[in-house]
Order: structure tokens, then sequence, then C-alpha cells
């Protein structure tokens, strides 16, 4: 392993810590044996989410590299693949469609895939488009799969332009009024929002499965 952070002392080892301390293999044996024990895969998910806040407040710090950053975000992708068909299980059937990803110029995807873990957990069919998507590439996959839902992430706020011009792409190709735009990521607020012309955006994983469920609701 490149590198061993420093550990508290006389504190256990939760998951979370296991985490952001880089121990792969003891993460993922930890999430094995709970999932055997048909343990909360939210909750799983929840203190991996916390563990990737620790990671990245200490690249913030100087103390992590982006070699760790990186090695960090895959032990979580793992986390979540090895999660997620515990949670399809609890899925009773697909309530609607939504088109997913983060916008052009942003490759960021750790709070993307939490969201689509779990809206497809709340019975969702997921279109992921994955990072760095330009707005065509939205487009035509709303055409393609008919989805009334659309969610753009972002985790720079230079990205917000790109935020814009998916939304005007949209809009230009018109299916403006047949969809309903979310936007998300860390420095995403109202008045991002209203800048980027989306209907609404989501503070967290719980807002974006609710604003989901609310606009398919009026569908």
């Amino acid at each position: 392993m490149a590198y061993q952070a420093r550990r508290e002392a006389a504190l256990p080892e939760t998951l979370s810590q296991l985490l952001y301390d880089l121990e792969e293999d003891k993460v993922l044996a930890e999430v094995k044996e709970r999932l055997a024990r048909n343990g909360d895969p939210i909750a799983i998910i929840e203190e991996c989410r916390k563990g990737m806040e620790v990671v990245g407040k200490r690249f913030e710090d100087k103390e992590y590299f982006i070699t760790e950053l990186i090695m960090a975000g895959e032990i979580f992708g793992v986390v979540m693949e090895m999660v997620e068909p515990a949670m399809k299980g609890s899925r009773a059937s697909t309530i609607g469609k939504i088109v997913l990803g983060t916008v052009q110029g942003d490759i960021h995807d750790i709070g993307k895939n939490i969201v689509r873990t779990m809206l497809k957990c709340s019975g969702f069919e997921v279109y992921d488009l994955g990072v760095d998507v330009a707005p065509q590439k939205f487009v035509e996959k709303i055409m393609e799969v008919g989805s009334p839902l659309v969610a753009l992430s972002a985790l720079m706020t230079t990205s917000f332009n790109t935020m814009k011009e998916t939304v005007e792409a949209i809009a230009k190709a018109g299916l403006r009024d047949k969809v309903k735009i979310m936007v998300g990521g860390g420095p995403v607020n109202e008045k991002v929002r209203d800048y980027v012309g989306a209907d609404a955006f989501g503070k967290d994983v719980t807002a974006a499965v609710e604003l989901s469920k609310s606009f398919i609701e009026v569908k």
C-alpha cells in the first residue's frame, strides 16, 4: 500500500475508518460479512460515504495525494457493486425512468453513483450516462428512452455553465416541457438551480430520491 494513514488510537475500527485509512481488504471483508448477516445496505453506504468525506478533507489538507484519493474512490466503487444487488432485492417494481449523469467538464462520480443506487433501490429505471457528459448526450438519451426526469450532477463550480448549456440544449430539442430537471452536487444550491434553469436541486441523496418520486407522481 502506497500510504498508511495515521490511526486514532483507542478507537474501534469502524467501516468508515477502515475506508479512510485505505484498508481495502478489511473494508471489503467487513461489507461482505455484514451483507451475509443481512445487514442494512443503506447503512453500509452511509458509513462509507462518511469515510469518503474524511478522505476528501485529508486531500484538501494535503495529507493525502491524488493516488490516495483515487484509491479510496476505487474501494468505494467496489463496495457499491457489492451492496447494489442487496438493495435491488427490496425493489417491488419500476415506478419511472430517469436519465442521470455528471455534466461535461466534470469527472466526479461518487455522489452521482450513490444517487443512482438509491434511485434503483426506490424503484426507478436509471440510465446513468457516466461523467463528462456533453449536453447533446443527455438530449439523445432522453429522446431514446422517453424519460420524464433528468438529474445533472457537478462538483466543480466551473461546471455550472455546462449545466446551463445542458438545460438549454434540452429546451432547444423541444423537450423542456416534457421533462423535470434536477441538479445536485456539493456546491449546488438554489441560486445555481435558478441560474441553470432547472426545476429543483437536491441537497443530498435523500432529497434527490424524494424529488424524483414527487415529479413522477405529478406525471
